[in-house]
Protein backbone atom coordinates (compact mmCIF):
# COMPACT_ATOMS: atom_id res chain seq x y z
CA UNK A 1 0.00 0.00 0.00
CA UNK A 2 1.01 3.51 -0.52
CA UNK A 3 1.89 5.78 2.01
CA UNK A 4 -0.50 8.50 0.98
CA UNK A 5 -3.22 5.41 1.96
CA UNK A 6 -1.61 4.86 5.22
CA UNK A 7 -1.34 8.46 6.18
CA UNK A 8 -4.79 8.79 4.78
CA UNK A 9 -5.69 5.83 6.79
CA UNK A 10 -3.79 7.19 10.03
CA UNK A 11 -5.29 10.95 10.05
CA UNK A 12 -9.03 9.18 9.80
CA UNK A 13 -8.49 6.45 12.88
CA UNK A 14 -7.06 9.65 14.98
CA UNK A 15 -10.04 12.04 13.81
CA UNK A 16 -12.66 9.25 15.09
CA UNK A 17 -11.13 6.98 17.44
CA UNK A 18 -14.00 7.78 19.82
CA UNK A 19 -16.25 6.32 17.87
CA UNK A 20 -14.50 2.82 18.12
CA UNK A 21 -14.03 3.43 21.87
CA UNK A 22 -17.56 3.69 22.43
CA UNK A 23 -18.50 0.34 20.66
CA UNK A 24 -16.14 -1.12 22.54
CA UNK A 25 -17.37 -0.03 25.54
CA UNK A 26 -20.76 -1.18 24.60
CA UNK A 27 -19.49 -4.76 23.80
CA UNK A 28 -16.79 -5.26 26.73
CA UNK A 29 -16.49 -5.19 30.10
CA UNK A 30 -13.06 -4.65 31.58
CA UNK A 31 -10.13 -2.85 30.21
CA UNK A 32 -8.25 -5.68 28.75
CA UNK A 33 -10.82 -6.56 26.49
CA UNK A 34 -11.74 -3.34 25.17
CA UNK A 35 -7.84 -2.86 24.48
CA UNK A 36 -8.49 -6.52 22.62
CA UNK A 37 -11.73 -5.02 20.97
CA UNK A 38 -10.11 -2.05 19.78
CA UNK A 39 -7.04 -3.05 18.17
CA UNK A 40 -9.33 -5.67 16.46
CA UNK A 41 -11.49 -3.01 15.23
CA UNK A 42 -8.34 -0.97 13.80
CA UNK A 43 -7.29 -4.16 12.22
CA UNK A 44 -10.16 -5.00 10.12
CA UNK A 45 -10.30 -1.34 9.54
CA UNK A 46 -6.84 -1.26 8.17
CA UNK A 47 -7.86 -4.68 6.27
CA UNK A 48 -11.12 -2.80 4.48
CA UNK A 49 -9.23 0.56 3.84
CA UNK A 50 -8.49 -0.25 0.28
CA UNK A 51 -12.10 -0.99 -0.63
CA UNK A 52 -13.77 2.32 1.20
CA UNK A 53 -14.45 3.99 -1.80
CA UNK A 54 -15.90 6.91 -0.28
CA UNK A 55 -19.53 6.44 -1.30
CA UNK A 56 -20.98 7.06 2.33
CA UNK A 57 -19.38 9.08 4.96
CA UNK A 58 -16.15 7.40 6.65
CA UNK A 59 -17.95 7.55 10.07
CA UNK A 60 -20.95 5.75 8.62
CA UNK A 61 -18.53 3.02 7.18
CA UNK A 62 -16.53 2.70 10.08
CA UNK A 63 -19.65 2.00 11.94
CA UNK A 64 -20.42 -1.07 10.10
CA UNK A 65 -17.07 -2.48 10.24
CA UNK A 66 -16.64 -1.55 14.04
CA UNK A 67 -20.07 -3.10 14.61
CA UNK A 68 -19.49 -5.85 13.03
CA UNK A 69 -16.29 -7.26 14.07
CA UNK A 70 -17.51 -6.12 17.55
CA UNK A 71 -20.56 -8.52 17.15
CA UNK A 72 -18.67 -10.75 15.33
CA UNK A 73 -15.95 -11.75 17.62
CA UNK A 74 -18.28 -11.49 20.77
CA UNK A 75 -20.72 -14.39 19.18
CA UNK A 76 -17.61 -16.23 18.57
CA UNK A 77 -15.49 -17.48 21.73
CA UNK A 78 -12.73 -18.13 19.99
CA UNK A 79 -11.20 -14.84 18.89
CA UNK A 80 -8.87 -15.84 15.73
CA UNK A 81 -8.40 -12.68 13.39
CA UNK A 82 -5.87 -13.16 10.90
CA UNK A 83 -3.67 -9.92 11.28
CA UNK A 84 -1.43 -7.94 9.02
CA UNK A 85 1.73 -6.10 9.36
CA UNK A 86 1.43 -2.83 9.97
CA UNK A 87 4.70 -0.70 10.81
CA UNK A 88 3.59 1.63 13.63
CA UNK A 89 6.65 3.53 13.45
CA UNK A 90 6.36 4.96 10.64
CA UNK A 91 2.56 6.17 11.57
CA UNK A 92 2.74 7.04 15.01
CA UNK A 93 -1.17 6.76 15.85
CA UNK A 94 -1.80 8.77 19.52
CA UNK A 95 -4.50 7.11 21.41
CA UNK A 96 -6.48 9.16 23.49
CA UNK A 97 -6.58 8.26 26.91
CA UNK A 98 -10.49 6.70 27.65
CA UNK A 99 -11.09 7.83 31.31
CA UNK A 100 -13.19 5.58 32.79
CA UNK A 101 -14.24 7.63 35.44
CA UNK A 102 -15.88 10.98 33.92
CA UNK A 103 -18.36 8.14 32.34
CA UNK A 104 -19.43 6.67 35.96
CA UNK A 105 -22.27 8.56 35.36
CA UNK A 106 -23.95 6.74 32.71
CA UNK A 107 -22.45 3.23 33.85
CA UNK A 108 -26.31 2.20 34.79
CA UNK A 109 -27.06 3.08 31.47
CA UNK A 110 -24.81 1.20 30.16
CA UNK A 111 -25.33 -1.88 32.47
CA UNK A 112 -29.27 -1.62 30.96
CA UNK A 113 -27.52 -1.71 27.43
CA UNK A 114 -25.47 -4.31 28.49
CA UNK A 115 -28.70 -6.69 29.01
CA UNK A 116 -29.96 -6.02 25.37
CA UNK A 117 -29.38 -7.67 22.07
CA UNK A 118 -26.28 -7.24 20.12
CA UNK A 119 -28.52 -5.46 17.27
CA UNK A 120 -30.01 -3.49 19.97
CA UNK A 121 -26.94 -2.13 21.33
CA UNK A 122 -25.98 -1.13 18.13
CA UNK A 123 -29.23 0.66 17.56
CA UNK A 124 -29.36 2.54 20.75
CA UNK A 125 -25.19 3.43 20.04
CA UNK A 126 -25.98 5.23 17.20
CA UNK A 127 -29.14 6.63 18.67
CA UNK A 128 -27.39 8.31 21.27
CA UNK A 129 -24.62 9.78 18.99
CA UNK A 130 -27.27 11.60 17.50
CA UNK A 131 -27.37 9.53 14.23
CA UNK A 132 -30.72 10.10 12.28
CA UNK A 133 -32.71 7.38 11.06
CA UNK A 134 -31.71 7.15 7.20
CA UNK A 135 -28.15 6.79 8.44
CA UNK A 136 -29.02 4.51 11.35
CA UNK A 137 -31.12 2.05 9.10
CA UNK A 138 -28.43 2.48 6.49
CA UNK A 139 -25.83 1.15 8.51
CA UNK A 140 -27.57 -1.91 10.38
CA UNK A 141 -28.64 -2.54 6.69
CA UNK A 142 -32.32 -2.34 7.45
CA UNK A 143 -35.27 -0.25 6.83
CA UNK A 144 -35.65 3.41 8.40
CA UNK A 145 -39.05 2.22 9.50
CA UNK A 146 -37.66 -0.94 11.15
CA UNK A 147 -35.33 1.67 12.64
CA UNK A 148 -37.98 3.68 14.44
CA UNK A 149 -39.68 0.83 15.12
CA UNK A 150 -37.36 -0.96 17.06
CA UNK A 151 -35.86 2.39 18.88
CA UNK A 152 -39.39 2.80 20.24
CA UNK A 153 -39.27 -1.24 21.53
CA UNK A 154 -35.66 -0.70 23.06
CA UNK A 155 -36.47 2.57 24.97
CA UNK A 156 -39.44 1.01 27.16
CA UNK A 157 -37.52 -2.18 27.21
CA UNK A 158 -34.60 0.12 29.00
CA UNK A 159 -37.28 2.00 30.84
CA UNK A 160 -38.25 -1.35 32.17
CA UNK A 161 -34.44 -2.39 32.81
CA UNK A 162 -34.10 1.02 34.68
CA UNK A 163 -37.08 1.14 36.82
CA UNK A 164 -38.19 -1.77 37.80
Amino acid sequence: MSSSIETSFVNQLQENQNLIHKICRLYTNNEDAHKDLFQEITIQLWRAYPQFRGDAKFTTWAYRVALNTAITLYRKKTRTVDTIEFDSKLHRVNQDEYNYEEEEHIKLLYQAVQQLNDIEKALVFMYLEDKDYTEIAETLGISEVNARVKMNRIKGKLKKILNP
